[in-house]
């Protein structure tokens, strides 16, 4: 560990690199690792020993460094709304159903719908998805997918909101088998600037072809996690859908705060936690009111962070999700947060949502550590995101002026490596494991020092 593992930390490098190290720290504590944990060495579930935990790092890794040197070329300069330059919607609503597939060429759902187009979507859900057991990673894929797809819908600024909110429960509708009629996205799709969001939008009834040869439980849990995220999106859609940057919408309580972080995120930890629960351990003695409950702010303190982390960006679309009686305690309205030198007074505010968004990380970790040690590859799949927020949490109270709009507050990608590496090098120790998430900054329900 204080070898390989500390030139990632220091330096970072490729994917060959990651991957020898994860190679070698595994290797390196396999001997120490039957000791601690006797013959069966739980490094799996299911078949998981060094070189299935060392090809997935490696498969993973590629892909986020091919996709990575794609992004930071053209596509990294379209604008944030999803459109090139000059792009507009040709879709009209009658359109989607009108126009019929071809049957000739539609021969089921491709192999890659689950693997590449979902790691061109999302490289940071991929990781997570390539670590997951494979009895839950199709239900939880399909699911991020069918998100992501009405998230897109959701986003695409210059269809009217009306439009999207009727395109939104034509999408909904057709994934709880509401009706049969194919949907053809294609007029939609094509303004979309990037590539993959196109792709999941002209594939969407591949999507809903997979959902349909999953199980009656499975596809119950997906649909009403889907049912939840539009909701969200509906609501976000209607609240802001007079906002823009001369005229910021606020939230007005934490309470609208904690329901729309539920909505598009904490829902997915119950949903996570029933389909892992019935798949991978159905047995195990838990206390599942508090265990969901940990699921559930497990994702709402990652929605939490990416407010957070957002808030510059967000305000200039007219969007504010900082409650505004909370700005009045402080002397504050909306507009007054797009000027960065009014961030000082901000501070206080913004350091008791930090202190909540690490409050519900720390749930989050508990739930990580409450899933059975035997089903390492769930928990590493919990963890690489918590510790990923942790630390991103621990960058914006750092004294960073979060309402510079010029500056993106993340977390670098060699450190993101790092984490990778030493989350799967210590599985076989799990109070070594455990102990990786500490609270990401200090006491930080109290004002910073004058």
């Amino acid at each position: 560990e204080r070898g390989s593992e500390r030139r990632l930390h220091d330096g970072g490098y490729g994917t060959d690199g990651v991957v020898a190290d994860v190679k070698s720290a595994l290797t390196g504590v396999g001997e120490r690792g039957e000791r601690e944990w006797g013959s069966e060495r739980r490094l799996h579930d299911g078949g998981y020993g060094t070189e299935g935990v060392v090809a997935d790092v490696k498969s993973a890794l590629n892909g986020v460094g091919e996709r990575g040197k794609r992004e930071r070329g053209s596509e990294r300069r379209l604008d944030d709304r999803g459109y090139g330059r000059g792009g507009k919607s040709t879709c009209a609503i009658g359109a989607i159903l009108a126009k019929r597939y071809d049957s000739a060429s539609m021969n089921g759902p491709r192999p890659d719908l689950l693997t590449d187009l979902l790691r061109d979507v999302s490289r940071s859900f991929y990781l997570t998805l390539r670590v997951l057991p494979e009895p839950v990673r199709a239900q939880i894929g399909l699911a991020y997918l069918l998100a992501r797809a009405t998230d897109t819908i959701a986003d695409s600024d210059l269809v009217p909101v009306a439009d999207r909110l009727a395109l939104l429960r034509l999408l909904r509708d057709r994934i709880l088998g509401g009706h049969d009629e194919p949907l053809d996205f294609t007029g939609l799709a094509e303004g979309q600037a990037l590539p993959a969001e196109r792709a999941l939008l002209e594939r969407i009834e591949e999507a809903i072809e997979v959902l349909a040869g999953f199980s009656c439980f499975d596809r119950c849990c997906v649909r009403e996690v889907i049912t939840t995220i539009t909701s969200g999106q509906e609501l976000d859609l209607v609240r802001f859908q007079d906002a823009d940057s001369t005229r910021i919408v606020a939230l007005e309580t934490q309470e609208e705060l904690d329901d729309y972080t539920y909505r598009v995120a904490g829902c997915v930890g119950g949903f996570w936690t029933r389909l892992c629960r019935a798949h991978l351990f159905p047995d195990t003695a838990l206390d599942l009111a508090r265990y969901v409950d940990d699921a559930v702010r497990f994702g709402k303190g990652l929605q939490l962070v990416n407010i957070l982390r957002d808030l510059p960006g967000d305000l200039r679309k007219g969007r504010c999700y900082l409650p505004a009686d909370g700005l009045a305690r402080h002397g504050l309205q909306p507009e007054d947060l797009l000027d960065p030198a009014r961030e000082p007074r901000l501070r206080p505010l913004y350091r008791e949502h930090l202190a909540t968004a690490s409050a519900h990380l720390e749930a989050g970790w508990r739930y990580t550590c409450t899933t059975p040690v035997s089903q390492s590859r769930a928990r590493l799949a919990c963890a690489l995101p918590l510790l990923i927020g942790a630390e991103t949490v621990s960058l914006l109270g750092a004294g960073n002026n979060v309402l510079d709009p010029t500056r993106r507050i993340k977390v670098p990608r060699p450190r993101v490596r790092w984490i990778m590496v030493r989350s799967v090098a210590l599985v076989p120790f799990r109070r070594r494991w455990e102990a990786m998430f500490r609270t990401p900054i200090g006491p930080i329900a109290a004002p910073p020092p004058r």
